[in-house]
């Protein structure tokens, strides 16, 4: 006899406790069940273990793995540009040693999300502070300001390079206002406002990207640890 999934819609066979394609718990029934439970006690057991999320040892795990990923994926990192796969690599493994020292009986994409989540927050603080601490030390510890500058001139005016092109395919009228609105922004570009201001941007743009990819990297996990310990009936 098969049923269907509430979520996915697939063929369930009767006696399975979860979806093979999605992972979601069915509710099974006992029609000899004593009065007052209509579930198997063990399939109870199950299901809130599968959506409860024990924090104290999810954030012991998520913060030792969250400091090693954060400096990964910091700019100072040579490894910095594969952040994203360092982030949802930590947050995964951050799911896998919950469950391992927890034992449950299994856990939800949900709560793998939550605990990746979290592994991401903390180590996206962790390479957003060693990023724009580096920044300070060069500039001001160093006096690599000159250096600093320079960098940033010579990109500011890769994109005015670029505005440039855009700008030659304009009607004449158009092309003027855009290369006067163009004028503006790289001089504030260019300003101690505008190159700080972008800076803290594109930190605090990666740390957002790298929390996206903990938050998927822990839902993975979960994923992939459900194919192999859900509870029987």
């Amino acid at each position: 006899m098969e049923i269907t999934c509430t979520r996915c819609h697939q063929s369930i066979q009767a006696e399975n406790c979860y979806c093979p394609a999605c992972g979601l718990p069915q509710l099974v029934y006992a029609a000899d069940a004593p009065p007052g439970q209509t579930q198997p006690e063990r399939w109870n057991e199950a299901v809130r273990d599968a959506s409860a999320v024990e924090w104290k040892p999810a954030l012991r795990v998520a913060l030792m793995l969250a400091v090693p990923a954060g400096m990964l994926s910091s700019e100072v990192s040579v490894l910095g540009r594969y952040g994203l796969v360092w982030m949802a690599v930590a947050a995964a493994y951050a799911v896998v040693l919950y469950v391992r020292s927890q034992q449950p009986a299994w856990v939800t994409i949900g709560a793998g999300a939550r605990i990746g989540l979290v592994t991401g927050l903390m180590a996206g603080w962790v390479a957003f502070g060693i990023s724009g601490g580096a920044l300070f030390v060069q500039r001001f510890v160093l006096h690599q300001s000159s250096q600093i500058d320079a960098d940033w001139k010579f990109r500011v005016e890769v994109v005015q390079q670029a505005a440039e092109q855009v700008a030659n395919g304009m009607a004449p009228a158009d092309a003027a206002q855009a290369q006067a609105s163009r004028a503006q922004l790289l001089a504030w570009m260019l300003s101690p406002e505008g190159h700080a201001g972008l800076q803290a941007f594109g930190f605090a743009t990666s740390a957002l990207f790298l929390l996206f990819f903990a938050a998927a990297g822990g839902a993975l996990g979960a994923r992939l640890l459900a194919r192999t310990r859900r509870p029987e009936i």
